[in-house]
C-alpha cells in the first residue's frame, strides 16, 4: 500500500476538522400546555389593542410625571447599570472562547546567555567566555477535531443572549417598581390628606363638646369619646407622614438620587387613575414565552446544552499542530549560526481518567437537566403571577365599586347624624359612630384603588412589559471610565442588531 505523504494527511486533518460536534444539539424545553395557555381572569383583565405599546405600557395612565421619572431611571438606576455591565462582561467571555478557533500558543522568545567557563586540570586547561543569542517563535494549534471549541462558543453565545435577556428583565422589574413605587406615594398622600381632614373635623366637635362640657349642657362621656376619637385619627397622622417619606426615599434611589434629594413635585391631589383592563399586542402564551427571565432560563439550558460536548471531547485525544523557528548563535571563534525549522502534529490521549471524565460529563448532564426543570417551573411561575395579577385587578376594581357606594352611603350618614344630634333626636354617639364609619370607608376606598392599579402594574409586568430601551446599555460617562481604565476596543458598543430570534 503506498504511503501518503505528511502535507496530504495534514490537509486532510484539516478538513475533518471540525466536523464533528460532540454532545447534545440544544433542544427548546419548552411543554405543550404553554402553546395555547390562557385563562379566564386573563381574558376579562385584558383586551387586544396595539395603544399603548405593551413595551411602554405605563403610557396607559397617561402621567407626564410617571414618564418622567421612568425615563430618570433608565439613565440613573444602578441596577440596571450593573445589568448592562454584565451584558458587556458576557461580550468579553465570548471572545474569550471565540480565541479557541485560532492558534492557542502564538510564543516569541529572545535569549542572551553568558558563558563563562574555567577548566582546570587534564591535559588541556582552559578559560573561555562568551555570549549566546537565539531567537525563536513558535505556534501550537490545536485542531477542534471533536468539536470542544465551537460547543464552548456555542455555549458563550448563549450566555451572552441570556445577560441580555436579564439586562431586559431587570428593566421589566424596574419600570413596575419606579410605577408602583409612584403610585403608592401618591395613594400615601392621599389617606394622609383624608386623616387631616378627619381630624380637622374632630377637633372642631371636640372642642364643641368641650365648650358643652364646661357650661354643664353636656355628660363628661361625651367630652371624653370626642377627645378619645380626636387624639385617635391624630395619631395616625405621623405613621402616614412617616410611609410618605420611606416611600419617597424609595423612590428616590430607583430614580438614582440619594434618600431626601427626590425634587419637590407638585402634587397631583386627583385620584389615582383607575384603568380596568390590560391592552396586550398578542395572546398570552405568547407573551409569557416572551418574558425576559423566561428567555434567559431557557438560553441557559442553551448554554449549558453545550458544555456537555465540551466535556466528552476530552474522551477523545487532541491532534495539535506544532511548529517552531529558532535561530541562534554565539561570540566564539569558528562556531556555526543555526536556523532550525520545526513542525510537526502532536497526539494527545488521555487513556486512563479513572472515571474523572465520565463523571464531568455526569455532572454537566446533571446540571443540563437542573436547568431544564428551572425552565419549566419559571414558566409555571410566570403564567401563575398572569393569572394573580388578573384575579387581583378584577377582584380590587369589584371592592373599589362597592366601597365608592359605601363612602357616599358613610358621608350621608354623618349628615344625617349631625342633624339629628343638633335638633335633640339623637345623643352624640351616633354623630362619632359616623365620623369613625366615614374614616375607615375613606381610607379603605383609597386603599383599593390603588391595589386595583398595583395589580394592572402586576399583569403588565408578569406578561414581560417594559423589556424594551432604546438607550445604550453603558452610558457615555460610565463608558469613558472604563476605556480610560482599559482597552475595550468596540466592545462597549452597541451590536448594529440582534438575530431574529432575539427580535422577536
Amino acid at each position: 500500500m503506498p504511503r501518503l505523504p505528511g502535507h496530504l494527511l495534514l490537509l486532510g486533518a484539516l478538513g475533518l476538522s471540525g466536523c464533528v460536534r460532540l454532545g447534545p444539539d440544544f433542544q427548546p424545553p419548552g411543554e405543550a400546555w404553554v402553546e395555547h395557555w390562557n385563562t379566564t381572569a386573563l381574558e376579562q383583565a385584558s383586551q387586544r389593542g396595539t395603544n399603548p405599546d405593551i413595551r411602554q405600557w405605563w403610557q396607559v395612565f397617561n402621567d407626564p410625571l410617571l414618564n418622567q421619572l421612568i425615563a430618570e431611571s433608565d439613565a440613573h438606576n444602578s441596577s440596571l447599570t450593573i445589568a448592562g455591565l454584565r451584558v458587556m462582561e458576557a461580550r468579553a467571555q465570548l471572545g474569550i472562547a471565540q480565541s479557541g478557533l485560532y492558534p492557542q500558543l502564538q510564543q516569541a522568545s529572545a535569549d542572551s546567555l553568558y558563558f563563562n567557563r574555567r577548566q582546570s586540570g587534564g591535559t588541556n586547561p582552559q578559560d573561555s567566555h562568551f555570549w549566546q543569542y537565539s531567537a525563536g517563535f513558535d505556534i501550537g494549534w490545536e485542531l477542534d477535531f471533536w468539536g470542544r471549541f465551537s460547543r464552548a462558543i456555542e455555549s458563550s453565545d448563549a450566555s451572552y443572549f441570556a445577560a441580555q435577556a436579564n439586562y431586559e428583565d431587570v428593566l421589566v422589574l424596574l419600570r413596575a417598581q419606579v410605577a408602583d413605587t409612584y403610585f403608592s406615594l401618591r395613594t400615601t398622600e392621599a389617606r394622609l390628606r383624608v386623616a387631616r381632614e378627619n381630624a380637622k373635623q374632630q377637633k372642631r366637635n371636640f372642642e364643641i363638646t368641650e365648650k358643652l362640657f364646661n357650661s354643664g349642657q353636656q355628660a363628661e362621656l361625651d367630652l371624653q369619646q370626642a377627645k378619645t376619637q380626636y387624639l385617635g385619627t391624630l395619631s395616625t397622622i405621623p405613621t402616614l407622614e412617616d410611609q410618605l417619606q420611606r416611600t419617597r426615599n424609595a423612590l428616590a434611589v430607583l430614580i438614582g438620587q440619594p434618600p431626601g434629594a427626590l425634587p419637590k413635585r407638585v402634587e397631583n391631589e386627583g385620584l389615582i387613575p383607575l384603568v380596568d383592563r390590560a391592552v396586550l399586542q398578542d395572546v398570552p402564551a405568547n407573551l409569557l414565552l416572551r418574558r425576559p427571565d423566561v428567555r434567559a432560563a431557557e438560553l441557559n439550558v442553551a448554554a449549558q446544552s453545550a458544555l456537555i460536548g465540551v466535556a466528552e471531547s476530552d474522551f477523545y485525544p487532541s491532534l495539535t499542530l506544532l511548529g517552531s523557528i529558532v535561530w541562534s548563535a554565539d561570540t566564539l571563534n569558528g562556531t556555526s549560526r543555526s536556523l532550525d525549522l520545526i513542525g510537526g502534529p502532536s497526539l494527545r490521549w488521555n487513556v486512563f481518567d479513572h472515571g474523572q471524565i465520565s463523571n464531568n460529563v455526569r455532572v454537566q448532564d446533571a446540571r443540563l437537566q437542573q436547568l431544564i426543570e428551572a425552565y419549566r417551573d419559571k414558566v409555571r411561575q410566570a403564567a401563575r403571577e398572569a393569572d394573580d395579577a388578573a384575579t387581583g385587578l378584577i377582584k380590587s376594581l369589584e371592592r373599589e365599586r362597592i366601597l365608592s357606594e359605601a363612602e357616599v352611603a358613610a358621608k350621608r350618614s354623618l349628615v344625617l347624624a349631625s342633624a339629628q344630634y343638633r335638633e335633640g333626636y339623637s345623643d352624640f354617639q351616633r354623630v362619632l359612630d359616623a365620623q369613625r364609619a366615614l374614616l375607615e370607608q375613606q381610607d379603605n376606598y383609597l386603599v383599593a384603588r390603588s391595589n386595583a392599579v398595583s395589580n394592572l402594574i402586576a399583569l403588565y409586568k408578569s406578561l414581560g412589559g417594559g423589556w424594551y430601551s432604546a438607550q445604550p446599555k453603558v452610558d457615555e460617562a460610565t463608558r469613558q471610565q472604563m476605556e480610560k481604565r482599559t482597552d475595550w476596543g468596540d466592545l462597549l458598543s452597541e451590536p448594529a442588531a440582534l438575530p431574529a430570534a432575539q427580535g422577536k
